[in-house]
């Protein structure tokens, strides 16, 4: 076992074309570090739905060119059995360490192949590569980031041609043809041959931000914004100020790219921490609101001032105040959210009498609606502007929420305001979420396994009126591994993380509201339900 593993190690070693991994991998065969080798030699890196991620270092369990470069030329061959030969690939990437090796890796692969490659000219936006791949009538598309995580991972994404990330049976195919893969050598890399975009595309995509926003609508409302040591500070910049809205405040600490992320433990505003220089610098700007994407800019979080300080709002609850803008602008199309975002936006959606869809997890799905006018996922992900992007954009969201706290400025009023009508008219829709990470990935599939084996009848009281186990599919929704339960009054989604070691309950209660003058009692038994509901699903899961 011990040499077969040094002999697989070797093997691997002759093949990497990175100096700097390959005396990574080196110094471990050299120190027989077995157990160091048995993690990165374990498998493969799992191409799926989300594409590759993972954490950057030598061997196939890691993120690095060699993976990059099979994953490149499984694609490559995937696109010509699909009669894609000559066809364009264009390829954007982030700031992280590694990113713009990998784009160039996957240039040259695609070149390599018979296929035509473009390049995005720098760290941009994932957005852009988005508006790109329909924009110049691309049959793909590679976004090198991994988007929110840890400094130390990397990932790559894949669009096809319609410009939205890719779904089953594509992604099990394209893994085939990566399989099949003998040896790097067998992957032709010229050196050239591929072109290098210039700005007119991103100038392309900063025209259509313009069409999110109604024409003379008032763009008074003053922000602060955080790019969260990202690539979305030039971008949303520009955006704003096409937009007639005033300059963003910027949070210098985290304003310029660094891919190592140093003011943050995770670089996603949803973690505790992330947006405390944000929150200071709005201590000392009071703006109106508080804008950050996260690393690669697809979400966008806000915050405003309740009370005496800042606090962010929900993913849950911008999507419902974009979604309630929209209505008020007079927008037709289908809303759609995935299963595990509030039931608000259906609500809203109703009672505009317009076309609303539940889909699974992922804006893989959303951007897949019929007739999709905006759609948005609870975490911090919306799609404001379907025919140009057909994925989460955090900056045109953000240009939108800040249209929104503008209209709402100009009648003395604030996005909280808003808030609170939505509840008196729905009811007060609160959620929240149990998240656990783990070290350990079997502790995920014996949570699921013991909520299948041994189901709850009630949670928080509430008795559980129909419990569904998602990996059977339902009559709207394809199969996936996930347990629904309808609760009176409550809903709980469980499933494991696709890009994360987590297992992710998403949780809801819907407390009724007869008027504004309830709103208190309201927020306080929908606290008590969620904290009970948490408890009391922690304790059933064992986790």
């Amino acid at each position: 076992m011990h040499d077969d593993l040094i002999a697989r190690a070797k093997a691997w070693l002759a093949e990497d074309p990175d100096q700097e991994t390959r005396d990574e991998l080196a110094g471990l065969i050299d120190a027989g570090d077995v157990e160091e080798l048995a993690a990165r030699f374990s498998g493969t890196l799992q191409f799926g739905t989300a594409g590759l991620r993972g954490e950057l270092g030598a061997g196939p369990m890691r993120m690095n060119r060699s993976v990059v470069i099979r994953a490149a030329a499984g694609l490559a061959a995937y696109l010509k059995k699909n009669g894609h030969t000559g066809g364009l690939v264009v390829i954007g990437y982030d700031a992280r360490h590694k990113s713009a090796d990998f784009a160039r890796d996957t240039a040259a692969v695609m070149t390599g192949a018979g296929l035509r490659a473009a390049v995005l000219p720098r760290p941009l936006p994932t957005p852009v590569l988005a508006f790109a791949i329909r924009h110049l009538g691309a049959v793909a598309g590679v976004e090198v980031t991994a988007s929110h995580n840890p400094p130390r991972d990397n990932g790559y994404k894949v669009y096809l041609g319609d410009g939205s990330q890719i779904v089953p049976p594509a992604d099990a195919e394209i893994a085939a043809e990566i399989d099949a893969i003998a040896s790097l050598h067998d992957v032709p890399r010229p050196d050239a041959g591929w072109e290098t975009l210039d700005d007119a595309v991103l100038d392309a995509y900063l025209a259509r931000t313009d069409a999110v926003l109604a024409a003379g609508s008032p763009r008074t409302a003053r922000t602060v914004y955080t790019a969260m040591h990202g690539v979305g500070k030039d971008v949303l910049l520009a955006a704003f100020a096409r937009a007639g809205f005033p300059e963003p405040v910027l949070v210098a600490e985290q304003a310029e790219p660094d891919p190592d992320f140093p003011t943050v433990a995770f670089p996603n505003p949803e973690e505790p921490g992330a947006m405390d220089l944000a929150f200071a610098q709005a201590r000392t700007a009071d703006p109106d609101l508080v804008i950050a994407n996260d690393p690669d800019a697809d979400r966008c979080a806000v915050a405003v001032k309740d009370g005496g300080d800042w606090r962010m709002l929900r993913g849950d609850e911008v999507g419902a105040l974009l979604g309630a803008h929209l209505v008020r602008r007079g927008a037709q199309g289908t809303f759609a959210e995935s299963i595990v975002s509030s039931s608000l936006l259906g609500r809203i959606a109703g009672k505009a009498g317009l076309p609303y869809e539940e889909t699974l997890t992922g804006f893989k799905w959303i951007a897949r609606v019929d007739g999709l006018r905006y759609g948005y996922e609870e975490a911090l992900g919306y799609c404001v502007d379907p025919e140009g992007v057909r994925d989460k954009d955090g900056i045109t969201a953000a240009l939108l929420i800040t249209e929104l706290a503008s209209v709402l400025k100009e009648e003395g009023r604030t996005l909280l305001d808003l808030l609170d009508d939505l509840a008196v008219e729905h009811g007060l829709h609160a959620t929240d979420q149990l998240s656990v990470r783990v070290q350990d990935l079997s502790l995920i599939a014996d949570a699921m396994r013991r909520l299948r084996e041994q189901p709850p009848t009630e949670l928080a009281g509430l008795p559980i009126v129909r419990a569904e186990d998602l990996t059977r599919g339902t009559e709207s929704l394809p199969p996936t591994d996930g347990l629904r339960y309808t609760l009176d009054g409550a809903r709980v989604i469980v499933r494991p993380s696709g890009t994360e070691p987590k297992l992710k309950c998403y949780l809801e209660v819907v407390v009724p509201v007869s008027a504004h003058d309830d709103l208190p009692a309201a927020r306080a038994r929908a606290a008590e339900l969620l904290t009970a509901v948490k408890r009391d699903l922690s304790a059933a899961a064992g986790i």
